[in-house]
């Protein structure tokens, strides 16, 4: 069994927020597989909504916390304890200010949170800095104008919403790639 975590915040005020680009992705994974998935069920004792179906013969969780982007740890560290999911087998979708908008960067090896406060607890909780991290970038010319906690909580425009939309698929096939090695 795979896991797939899109972090974010909940609530209707982060919808469009460039923080919110992992919630992003897995509405798009479960559009994508309308048919594979039953639509995200609150699981308050995983502190998360989540929705369990299979993709290409792989049995998947898709998950977002709702602790909020920085308890994003205690949340999978209790969704993969419930369904004793390994943690090479644990996939995160995160958003990275300092990347190019919507570059993909996918990292497997062992490396720090990068200032990130939900990865920094997820590698707390799971007590590995060892994760399968799929970084997608949100920065452009706004960054250098603001504090780095507004920028990631600034929504998205009606022209970047445009561009997440036409790279779904991109973002989605790389993705389902990682977790059939």
């Amino acid at each position: 069994m795979k896991l797939i975590v899109g972090l974010g915040n909940p609530g209707k005020e982060y919808i469009k927020t460039r923080h919110n680009i992992g919630f992003i992705v897995i509405d798009a994974i479960l559009n994508k597989y309308k048919n594979n998935f039953p639509i995200l069920k609150e699981e308050k004792k995983l502190k998360s909504e989540i929705s369990i179906g299979e993709i290409n013969g792989n049995k998947i969780i898709l998950a977002k916390p709702t602790t909020f982007m920085n308890l994003s740890g205690l949340a999978i560290k209790e969704i993969s304890k419930f369904y004793k999911i390994n943690k090479q087998d644990i996939f995160i979708i995160q958003d990275d200010k300092d990347m190019e908008f919507l570059k993909i960067r996918i990292k497997k090896e062992a490396s720090g949170d990068g200032g990130h406060n939900g990865i920094k607890s997820i590698i707390q909780e799971l007590g590995t800095k060892e994760l399968n991290r799929f970084k997608i970038g949100v920065g452009n010319e706004l960054l250098e104008k603001m504090p780095t906690d507004k920028f990631v909580l600034s929504t998205f425009n009606k022209d970047e919403l445009s561009n997440i939309k036409a790279k779904e698929e991109e973002i989605i096939n790389k993705i389902l790639e990682q977790i059939k090695k």
